[in-house]
């Protein structure tokens, strides 16, 4: 259930980096200076195509303000085409189509999205052509047409290796880093760990200042061609990546004056066992800090990280967990599945959960009944129940849904949630991460909520969604969430509500967590922060009814 704290990072979303992956090595760039042509100029004679493909960030083209324009750059000859790289100015598209042609007259689609999100993006192709064009269909800003300062054409054909994380678990170093009640430690280990919830920053006592820098020891020489940097709220706006053989000695394959944090995919490649950041201008009046700082290329000594799991085929079939509250009438849940979770709530709910049978049991018709109660019981006045799968299942990926009728009435919680198994081990919430599956006001139970929660963004700040739908206390209704590597999107009665992309979330809102175990939670609260307070109105008992809850692969 969601927390209502405030998140900094819910104010600091901006537009940047969409990545489809690290780049194959020893690519070479193969559109730079050659001749560009598009549908049209925002202003005679400037922002000119030509002005994409010059190597030059501080130039761009523009269109003019309507929605259906192109873009495209003749590479002079045929050429295998490995990946397009743009760096978007404000004026992006959401919806745009990428096509190849060997002679300017035949296209082939290569990539198309609905769903851009602006920034540095990179996109991974596969084919052969002489001419690249982007037809772009749907702006970001209705009332500007599309830009962008850099449209890069890359070549991989000749590529020795394949290209490979070089960065994960390598020794680090920094300017200085931060160790307090406030960040507990953020060493420069913590961002080369392939973990999107613990963080490097400079010294609050005398690290916010410029320069700050953060660097990595690959281990051996290396050929660079992606960097990827995970800000915190706390960014670069101007900043260098640097290359060195003896951690003495830096060359800069990359700088900018315009970082715009978030996420920042820096097509950039260079020589070198070592690599740094090397900030120079703060983005306000603190250090730096960097969730992730991620290096592809060949060479280097890498250490491979943990596989992740591989993503279910959606419709997902093979049943891994259910339970369908088949017991007989009183009978409590099936304590192989569920651990009963009693105790004093959070969030400023008055109740006390309580694992007794009045609170939670069957109800001899397939249904569990969760019951909130008007009841003294360990100096509250209300009593609830709360269970979960902490200790029985756990799981990573799939397709997780439950079907439940909530109940009607002010200050009333009902919810169906995951938490991430790590919370078990001890790590606090958020930086464990929270999937919110359902959760439902009694004050208005024709909408509910869907949403994410992680140190950049929780609490009010959450990353969520709310949909309007009938009363959802009249009935039972099916929530659920298939949940991939890719993201997470949720359904009511098989209704598409809400679509959490993993990539629209790293370029928008802050790292994404959630790819790890969860275990899965059911609950009633009453009163708090969210639903807000009971009055005269609200009934007692109320009743949650879970018909079913099912995980699927």
């Amino acid at each position: 259930m969601r927390r209502r704290l405030l998140s900094v990072a819910a104010l600091l979303a901006a537009l940047v980096a969409v990545p489809s992956g690290p780049a194959n090595a020893a690519e070479v760039l193969v559109s730079q200076g050659k001749a560009a042509n598009a549908s049209s100029t925002e202003i005679a004679g400037a922002y000119l195509a030509p002005e994409a493909v010059d190597g030059n960030n501080g130039t761009r083209w523009a269109s003019a303000f309507t929605g259906t324009q192109w873009f495209q750059v003749d590479l002079g000859a045929a050429t295998a085409v490995s990946r397009v790289a743009i760096n978007w100015e404000a004026a992006y598209a959401r919806a745009f189509t990428i096509q190849l042609s060997t002679d300017g007259s035949a296209w082939t689609n290569a990539f198309s999205t609905t769903t851009g999100a602006g920034g540095q993006q990179s996109i991974a192709l596969s084919g052969t052509a002489r001419y690249v064009r982007i037809n772009l269909t749907q702006r970001a800003l209705e009332a500007y047409g599309y830009s962008f300062w850099e449209f890069q054409v890359y070549s991989g054909s000749s590529s020795p290796g394949t290209s490979g994380l070089l960065s994960y678990a390598k020794p680090a170093l920094a300017s200085t880093w931060q160790n307090d009640v406030n960040c507990n430690p953020c060493s420069p280990d913590k961002a080369f760990d392939n973990d999107p919830a613990s963080r490097w920053a400079t010294s609050s006592t005398n690290g916010w200042v410029d320069p700050g820098w953060i660097s990595v020891d690959l281990g051996a020489t290396a050929q660079i061609s992606q960097v990827v940097l995970q800000w915190d709220p706390a960014y670069a706006r101007g900043y260098q990546i640097q290359v060195s053989a003896d951690n003495v000695n830096w060359t800069s394959i990359y700088s900018t004056t315009t970082g715009d944090g978030l996420k920042d995919v820096i097509n950039a490649t260079g020589t070198g066992r070592y690599v740094r950041m090397y900030g120079t201008a703060r983005s306000g009046p603190y250090g730096y800090s960097l969730w992730e700082f991620s290096i592809y290329g060949t060479g280097g000594n890498p250490t491979t990280p943990p596989a992740k799991p591989a993503d279910p085929v959606f419709p997902a079939t093979r049943l891994v967990f259910s339970d369908e509250f088949n017991g007989a009438a009183g009978s409590k849940p099936d304590g192989a599945k569920w651990t009963m979770d009693p105790g004093v709530p959070q969030n400023g709910e008055i109740q006390y959960y309580t694992p007794n049978s009045e609170n939670a049991s069957m109800n001899g018709a397939g249904q569990l009944v969760v019951e909130a109660r008007r009841q003294d019981y360990q100096g509250r006045q209300y009593t609830s129940h709360r269970m979960n799968t902490s200790n029985k299942f756990h799981v990573q990926y799939g397709r997780i849904e439950a079907r439940v009728k909530v109940p009607k009435g002010n200050g009333l919680w009902p919810a169906f949630w995951l938490m991430g198994d790590d919370f078990l081990q001890g790590r606090p919430w958020p930086y464990n991460g929270e999937i919110d599956i359902m959760e439902v006001l009694g004050r208005n139970t024709g909408e509910a909520y869907s949403t994410l929660h992680a140190p950049a963004y929780n609490g009010a700040g959450g990353y969520g969604q709310k949909y309007a739908t009938v009363d959802l206390s009249q009935d039972f209704h099916v929530w659920a969430a298939e949940w991939d590597s890719k993201g997470i999107r949720f359904f009511l009665d098989g209704r598409l509500v809400f679509d959490a992309a993993k990539e629209t979330v790293e370029n928008t809102r802050g790292p994404w967590i959630y790819d790890h175990k969860f275990y899965l939670i059911l609950n009633l609260a009453v009163g708090g922060d969210f639903p807000g307070p009971i009055d005269a109105t609200t009934p007692f008992p109320s009743r949650m009814l879970v018909d079913y809850v099912r995980v699927y692969q």
